[in-house]
């Protein structure tokens, strides 16, 4: 039933009934008061739409960012793994290199402890040939004043058996 069905609706009359100026009365009432209903439903079920299309919007948008966040939380994780992965290659490089560096300073040790050996061997060599030397020379002088001696003995006997000179 809308409100013009209310409007047109004809009664029968009959003797002592409603007072037809009433009951059209009422009718009309009842005719603006549907209206004001079927309006109130019209913008009722406007919102409702409206609102079902909103919610429509925000479950899309929803599974959108949902969907985002998967990727972001993917793209994390990647990142993540490749930051792990370059660290641990970084670190191995880095081992590499220390391990050669202590290769070099252990061969560098080495060859100083051979100097070292040979530079004492050296200076063994050194010393027995500068006392062998020294010693050398000592006998030399020894040798010269043992001569200085018998010489200046020759000397004195030589004297002894000059006669004096006048």
């Amino acid at each position: 039933m809308n409100p013009d069905e209310v409007r047109d609706k004809q009664f029968g009359r009959r003797f002592r009934g409603f007072s037809s100026e009433e009951v059209r009365e009422y009718l009309e009432e009842l005719a603006t008061a549907l209206e004001a209903r079927e309006r109130e439903i019209d913008r009722l079920s406007r919102e409702l739409d409206h609102s079902q299309q909103e919610l429509t919007d925000f479950r899309t948008q929803s599974r959108r960012l949902e969907a985002a966040l998967a990727q972001s939380k993917e793209a994390a994780e990647e990142f993540k793994a490749n930051a792990e992965r370059e660290a641990q290659v970084i670190i191995a490089e880095a081992e590499l290199q220390a391990e050669k560096i202590l290769g070099q300073t252990h061969n560098r040790l080495a060859r100083l402890h051979e100097d070292i050996s040979e530079l004492k061997r050296q200076r063994s060599q050194f010393e027995v040939r500068l006392r062998s030397l020294v010693e050398a020379h000592l006998k030399l002088l020894d040798v010269e004043l043992e001569r200085d001696r018998e010489l200046a003995e020759l000397e004195d006997k030589i004297k002894i058996l000059r006669p004096p000179s006048s």
